[in-house]
């Protein structure tokens, strides 16, 4: 199955914030994403990360 789960961490506060599903043959790097930080209170860069 090539969907796979991606972890998204905010780049400020360090938290794991939010979970999504990725292609993996399509996107073979890591996504990046602009989300909304309920701990920082805006809109921050969320990454994902290794699990």
């Amino acid at each position: 199955m090539p969907r796979e789960l991606a972890i998204m961490e905010c780049t400020e506060c360090k938290r794991q914030n939010y979970l999504t599903t990725r292609n993996r043959k399509t996107t073979t790097s890591r996504l990046e994403m602009k989300k909304y930080c309920p701990h920082e209170r805006k809109r921050t860069l969320h990454r994902e990360t290794k699990k």
